[in-house]
């Protein structure tokens, strides 16, 4: 029997319509679905969650170490001018605090640059030395010693053979009279400074080998008694040939390359005016170190520093008080607080009566008709000039000594004065003011009185009267100033080492690293000071820190930059009467 065909009701045919229905309303529901969940998760992650993202690619990236390019030159500055490096890829980029991201404490690490491991070494606290090491270069005898063996011909009327003796100090001092002490005393000659620093920095106490530690780096190139030489009588080749050897030799080392020289510095025993030659004229004066673009980088620190440049800086002149420890200074102090001084002022000196512009005349005739002043004229031939007991004399019996300008800006004589416990009298701010700016306040009314050249020059003052409306108070006051700075303006016997006081070598040196450190420092923040103007470089050593700008100052008559050139012939005719003026004193040199 045939089966007959099963026939679907219509009820069941819609039950099935039905699931197909709901099945595709199910798979519709879920793509929906996952689409809807797509677009969140894309707009929380994506849109919301990039700037987080980045934020950590960043982080990430600076974890790795940069490589930058080596800086090798920089501009001259006496200001800090930071090289164009850009160290935004070493920074982590300045965000409101509302949108910073929690992150850890740890500060990224500053590896590109090669002088961070000896900014670093100040951090540790344990290491005396930290922040404070010297590199010393290792010169080739030529620059230094060999000029010693050959000491007679480092002056052409000065025998400086005796000068050179006992590390640069000189023979002693017999203290016939009893004006100096037993000990300490010696007949140094005031150019001699480039052999007593050398000196004193082979006992300073953080030398070191290592130059990726060091704070600045020191060249024992005699520079002053090199040029000393060849200055009468010789070409600028001759003249200049040591300097160029020197600078060849310094470019080839690999600490050199570091900061192109930034963080070297030199001494030299004379002024400044020596060694800016501003031509390649014979006749011209003094060779061209300080000229030479590897010396601008440089930091070169003389007797007399120039106005308008920032490569050199002011030392004091060497007294003859050389202390081997600290009681000797103290036991001198002491002594000179003690002191009765019948005289109100003093003076030594010779007049200019070649240079119209100078006012040693009227000076010497207003102490001539004081009944107050003590003068010592000083010229060609025997003079108690000439004799270091009848000048320390002097300035010890005196509560003012008289410091005009000598044939150029600067005398040793104020630092004589000082050593005496004498107020010093200035007349001109490059005297002192703008030139020994490590070593004297810059306040300094505290130590000195300030009278106008052109005051003395048009007759409006009267010394005597203008040093007698001072204060017995305001006196005593600026006494004990002048008497405090004595262990930071003299040269400690190098041959021996103080304990807690601070001379002038170790006041030098300190400045050098501080200059550096804040150069280095300022490199690694991206800092510059593109409105730094180099003739105005005098002003930038009166600012105090933190300050950069400069602007009209009363003392600019003072300081009119001579439209020749850099230093003018005035400078260079100041440099050759400072030469004729060691032709005076020869008595007591030779």
């Amino acid at each position: 029997m045939r089966r007959r065909p099963v026939v679907i009701a219509p009820s069941e045919k819609m039950d099935r319509g039905a699931g197909k229905n709901q099945k595709s309303r199910l798979c519709f529901l879920a793509l929906l679905s996952a689409f809807f969940w797509i677009l969140l998760l894309y707009f929380h992650f994506v849109v919301l969650g990039g700037h987080a993202v980045d934020e950590s690619i960043k982080l990430s990236l600076e974890d790795k170490p940069v490589n930058l390019p080596v800086v090798r030159k920089f501009a001259p500055s006496r200001v800090v001018d930071a090289t164009k490096v850009d160290v935004k890829s070493i920074r982590e980029p300045t965000k409101p605090v509302d949108q910073q991201q929690p992150k850890s404490t740890a500060k990224p690490e500053v590896q590109n640059f090669p002088f961070v491991k000896a900014l670093k070494t100040v951090e540790n606290k344990s290491d005396p030395c930290g922040g404070r090491y010297i590199f010393v270069h290792d010169l080739p005898s030529r620059f230094n010693e060999d000029m010693l063996k050959e000491c007679k011909s480092l002056s052409l009327w000065t025998n400086m053979c005796k000068f050179t003796t006992n590390a640069g100090l000189g023979p002693p001092l017999e203290n016939v009279e009893g004006v100096f002490s037993d000990t300490g005393w010696y007949a140094t000659n005031q150019f001699a400074v480039d052999v007593i620093f050398s000196n004193r920095m082979k006992q300073y106490d953080c030398l070191t080998k290592d130059s990726s530690i060091a704070s600045a780096f020191f060249v024992p190139f005699y520079a002053g008694f090199d040029i000393a030489r060849y200055l009468w009588g010789y070409n600028i080749s001759t003249r200049d040939r040591a300097s160029l050897d020197l600078v060849d030799w310094l470019e080839k080392r690999p600490e050199w390359g570091v900061m192109g020289g930034r963080d070297h510095f030199l001494v030299a025993g004379r002024i400044t005016w020596d060694f800016r030659r501003l031509s390649e004229e014979e006749t011209d004066w003094g060779n061209k170190l300080l000229f030479l673009p590897a010396a601008k980088n440089m930091s070169m620190l003389v007797v007399e520093s120039s106005p308008w440049n920032a490569n050199d800086f002011g030392i004091p002149y060497p007294t003859y008080f050389h202390p081997a420890k600290d009681d000797d200074v103290f036991i001198w102090q002491d002594r000179m607080r003690k002191l009765e001084r019948k005289w109100l002022f003093s003076f030594a000196g010779a007049p200019r009566p070649d240079n119209p512009k100078s006012i040693r005349g009227q000076i010497i005739d207003q102490c001539k008709n004081s009944k107050v002043c003590k003068l010592l004229e000083c010229d060609f031939g025997e003079s108690k000039c000439h004799s270091p007991s009848s000048i320390m004399q002097m300035f010890q019996s005196s509560l003012f000594c008289l410091q005009p300008q000598g044939d150029s800006y600067t005398r040793r004589s104020a630092f004589d004065a000082m050593l005496a416990g004498c107020i010093p009298v200035f007349f001109h701010p490059g005297s002192a003011y703008t030139q020994y700016t490590w070593h004297l306040p810059k306040n300094f009314t505290r130590y000195s009185v300030f009278i106008p050249e052109d005051d003395i020059r048009k007759r409006n003052v009267s010394i005597e009267e203008r040093l007698s409306q001072i204060s017995p108070e305001q006196l005593k006051l600026m006494q004990e100033e002048v008497i405090s700075m004595i262990p930071r303006l003299v040269y400690a016997d190098p041959r021996s080492k103080l304990e807690t006081l601070k001379d002038a070598f170790d006041v030098s040196v300190q400045a050098i690293i501080d200059k550096v450190t804040k150069l280095r420092k300022d490199i690694i923040e991206g800092h510059t000071d593109k409105n730094f103007i180099e003739e105005n470089s005098w002003k930038y050593a009166l600012l105090e820190d933190g300050q950069r700008e400069v602007g009209p100052h009363e003392w600019d008559p003072f300081f009119s930059k001579p439209k020749d050139g850099d230093s003018g012939d005035t400078s260079a005719g100041a440099a050759k009467n400072s030469w004729k003026n060691e032709q005076r004193d020869k008595s007591l040199n030779s």
